[in-house]
């Protein structure tokens, strides 16, 4: 017969992962309030100086104006227009860099993917400009991706945005003369196709 003193147990080496830090949150919202900084400077220099920098907004079907789908968003029309998109981009681009690692991909796709829709399907004659495509991007995506990723938090961030912000549907219908609801309605459909192909591939690779 042998027999093993059991002595007292060995201490674990597996330590819980560290919560992120206040200056850890900042980081990651930082690239949110620098994106809206830019498009105040762009509206400065365009009210202040002779440039008209709205001419270089979205033109639909112009091969010479493809430049647009990319300077739209960081182009208004005055102080107050972009004024109320900042608002929203704060706080929706915040919620996004907050919850995901997807603000830059989610950013740069809307922008591509709801600029390319208002070029192809907008009316003739016509220029769009205002960065309302992204706030409706950042929001459809944020609704959609915690449900399709199966991620508690993040449905819960998209539960709240559908309860504060799901009177913007409206916008994506053409009930006001002068507002882009093609940019509305090709940013929300950019996002929630972000957030269905994102989502799902998170999922599984989490589940790998």
């Amino acid at each position: 017969m042998t027999f093993r003193s059991l002595g007292r147990p060995a201490p674990s080496t597996t330590r819980p992962a560290p919560r992120p830090s206040p200056t850890t949150w900042l980081q990651r919202v930082i690239p949110v309030f620098l994106l809206v900084a830019l498009m105040w400077v762009s509206e400065i220099v365009d009210l202040s100086t002779p440039l008209r920098l709205d001419q270089y907004g979205i033109r639909p079907r112009d091969p010479s104006h493809l430049v647009g789908i990319v300077l739209s968003p960081f182009l208004h029309l005055g102080f107050g227009h972009l004024l109320a998109n900042s608002i929203s981009l704060l706080a929706l681009g915040s919620m996004l860099a907050l919850s995901t690692r997807h603000l830059w991909l989610v950013t740069v796709g809307v922008i591509v993917l709801g600029g390319a829709g208002v070029w192809l399907f907008a009316g003739p004659n016509t220029v769009h400009i205002g960065a309302s495509g992204v706030v409706y991007g950042y929001a459809a995506f944020l609704a959609v991706y915690g449900f399709v990723a199966r991620r508690l938090g993040s449905a819960a961030v998209g539960l709240l945005v559908i309860v504060v912000y799901g009177s913007m549907v409206w916008g994506v219908l053409p009930l006001r003369e002068g507002v882009s609801w093609q940019g509305h309605l090709f940013g929300a459909l950019a996002g929630a196709a972000l957030a269905v192909a994102l989502g799902r591939r998170d999922r599984a690779a989490r589940r790998i």
